[in-house]
This record gives C-alpha cells, structure tokens and sequence, in this order.
C-alpha cells in the first residue's frame, strides 16, 4: 500500500506529465521551462527534480506517451488489411504515419527534439516502445523480401522509417526541397507502392 508521501509524488508527478505535454503541444518543445512548471503546478523547481532526474527525463516521459498514441494510431491504420498486400499496408502505415504528425505537430516533433548523444542514455522502455512502431513497418517488408537476413530486414525497416519521416518533415516545415507540402500524401504512396518491383531499375538501367 502506497504511503501519503509515495502517492503526493505520484500525484505530482502525473500533474507534470500533463502540464509539460500540454505545454509542448501549445508551445513547442524549446518553450518548456521547469520554472513555468513550478508554477503551474504550484510546487517549488526543487520538487520537479525529486520527482524526473531532470527535464529530459520528464520530456522523455511525454514522448513515451506521444509513442504510444502514434502506435495505435498506426496500428488501427493497418487493421483488417492483413490479407492486402505488403505494399498497400505500408502506404497506409505511412499515411496514419502523416496524419499523426499533422494533428499532433508539436508533441510529434519533440520527439526527435530531445538531447541525447548516445543510445545508453535512452531508457530500455522508450527503446521498446519505438520497437514496437518499427514491427508493423518490419512485417509487411519482410513479405515483401522473404530472402532478406533479419539484421538486413531490421537495417531495412529503419530505411523506410527515416525516408518516411523525412518526407514528412521536409514537407509539413515547408522548406526549400523537393517536397512539396500539398503532395506529401501521393509522395508517400508513389514511393512505397514501387517497393521491390525490381521492373523499374531494370528499365532505368
């Protein structure tokens, strides 16, 4: 049984969670300040560090929660397609994939806005609910390349993952690139419905 100090620190623990993911999805990562928690929160900038290591440690909290809505989001994407073939899937991956950052630009962003210098740093949770995306994106590739080797496979999906989220990114910040922000849907469509049809290299060649 939970002691009154053990469940105050899980109350305010829970209260920074939400106040810091609201700030960030109204504000943006780089406005968030452990003073203005305080404040918010009505506690002194002291208790926000008994309670997160430090301010990464609450942001990576946030993220996980931000992970895990873009994980259904994802899934639900994909349910009920599993007979469609492997391409249709991961054109629909990426579309929820679009559609998430779109509704959720902020908190979407600050995902790959926190500081982290080496993969050590990062908690075993938060590396395994990021796993958990890149397996929906793994399986429909590993259809598509039966032959493939698992680390090739594992190689593969992190590929498509940071080419989807490129194009994604170029185009949502509209900057000078080859992506323009009205076409990012039928971009991502293009490039993920010609996975391995082996026919348009042999053609270009």
């Amino acid at each position: 049984m939970a002691t009154k100090t053990q469940a105050r620190h899980e109350s305010l623990r829970l209260k920074l969670l939400d106040l810091a993911e609201a700030t960030i999805a109204e504000q943006g990562l780089s406005n968030l300040r452990a003073r203005d928690l305080a404040k918010a929160a009505n506690c002194s900038v002291g208790a926000i560090y008994n309670v997160f290591s430090d301010l990464n440690g609450l942001v990576l909290q946030v993220n996980g929660r931000t992970f895990r809505h873009l994980g259904e989001k994802v899934s639900a994407s994909v349910n009920g397609m599993e007979a469609a073939p492997p391409c249709e899937r991961l054109v629909a991956l990426a579309h929820a994939y679009l559609d998430f950052a779109q509704s959720n630009y902020r908190l979407w962003s600050a995902l790959f806005g926190i500081k982290m210098t080496t993969e050590s740093q990062i908690p075993d949770w938060y590396l395994q609910t990021l796993e958990n995306l890149f397996k929906h994106i793994s399986a429909p590739v590993s259809e598509l390349f039966p032959e493939m080797k698992e680390g090739d496979i594992r190689l593969m999906t992190r590929g498509l993952f940071s080419s989807v989220h490129g194009v994604v990114l170029l185009g949502l910040q509209q900057r000078i690139s080859g992506v323009p922000g009205g076409d990012i849907s039928r971009m991502l469509s293009l490039i993920l419905s010609n996975i391995g049809k082996t026919e348009i290299f042999e053609q270009s060649s």
